[in-house]
């Protein structure tokens, strides 16, 4: 697979409008992987995806000796685009590379919530893409990023509910906050795990392996938001997909901030904002989908998704110009469609 196939990845910063090249990890083996490997050693690549791999890995690169104490936090936090005012703890204690990815934030203060009630809200740190599973919308993308139902699994029993609905795929890059927060206010009617394989979340790795989301490891949480005091944006499904490194997906919901964590169960009511899951460690994918003609996003999420300003590795796979906008958890991504068309909520 040559360079020229592969070309820069950009994406939208939300805040400034800018196009940014983004800083891949190990693009250059992430390529190599899913090209000349997966063609000339399929078992020599579905090693590498393995759990046994992929969690060798991540011990590599977060608990490995020479990465154990970092002699100066600040400055690697600080080199990763970190900002430190935001941290709960102290710069110096997080002197590991594992603390530094699992780290904790003031999300009150920085990640401040909407006020709209309604609003639905993203629910990490990432580069989002946002389409339709309808052929009568615009933004039409099918089996890409995932496949649907297959995401969900055989046995989801509201599979129907999501056809022809709205999706949004939030990439986290291994710098970023790693802490999943609850986009929508709702009830739990179901969660559980699926198994499967631990591919990259590098474009590259989509742009080659057919729906990789659909086939990694993942934990599925179903929200019901027609509640009473809930965002009634109809359901919500949140796909939380494990990817390269990462180790594993933690159900951790706190009411308040990080305390008293509690792992999800049906019938549970998750209020929107609040922290819902941990990454360990490395790069990852969440995945929300919306019932039909439920939620509109953003009208940046929409005008950014075709800026041709930026050149994005998802166009050439989408048949169509299809760019992230890089943006933060708890900010508004999408609110119910039928305020759209007489409020402006973003």
């Amino acid at each position: 697979m040559t360079q020229k196939a592969y070309p820069i990845h950009q994406y939208i910063d939300r805040k400034s409008g800018e196009v940014r090249t983004e800083k891949l990890v190990a693009d250059a083996l992430v390529r190599r992987l899913y090209s000349s490997v997966r063609e000339r050693a399929p078992a020599l690549f579905r090693a590498a995806v393995s759990r046994r791999a992929s969690a060798l890995l991540g011990a590599l690169n977060y608990d490995a000796p020479l990465s154990l104490r970092l002699s100066s936090p600040s400055r690697m936090m600080r080199a990763l685009g970190i900002d430190l005012r935001e941290l709960r703890d102290a710069p110096e204690t997080l002197d590991t590379a594992r603390k530094i990815f699992e780290r904790k934030i003031r999300f009150e203060k920085f990640r401040p919530l909407p006020e709209d009630p309604r609003a639905v809200v993203a629910p990490s740190d990432a580069r989002v893409a946002v389409g339709s599973l309808s052929e009568t919308s615009v933004f039409f993308i099918k089996e890409k990023f995932f496949s649907f139902p297959e995401l969900l699994g055989e046995n989801f029993p509201h599979t129907k509910r999501f056809a022809d609905g709205d999706f949004a795929v939030f990439r986290l890059t291994p710098d970023k906050y790693h802490y999943n927060h609850v986009p929508a206010t709702g009830v739990v009617r179901a969660v559980y795990e699926l198994g499967g394989a631990f591919h990259a979340c590098n474009p590259a790795a989509v742009c080659e392996v057919l729906t990789p989301n659909s086939k990694n490891r993942r934990v599925v949480t179903l929200l019901d938001t027609d509640v009473p005091g809930g965002s009634g944006v109809g359901l919500v499904a949140m796909a939380e997909v494990a990817a390269l490194m990462i180790g594993e997906i933690v159900q951790c919901y706190s009411e308040s901030g990080y305390d008293a964590p509690r792992a999800l169960r049906p019938g549970m009511l998750l209020r929107r904002g609040n922290v819902k899951s941990l990454f360990r460690p490395g790069s990852s994918t969440v995945i929300l989908l919306f019932e039909k003609d439920r939620v509109a996003f953003c009208e940046d999420l929409l005008r950014n998704a075709r800026d041709a300003r930026a050149i994005s590795r998802y166009s050439g796979i989408c048949g169509r110009t299809c760019v992230e906008t890089d943006l933060r958890a708890r900010e508004i991504i999408a609110r119910p469609r039928e305020r759209a068309a007489s409020e402006n909520l973003c």
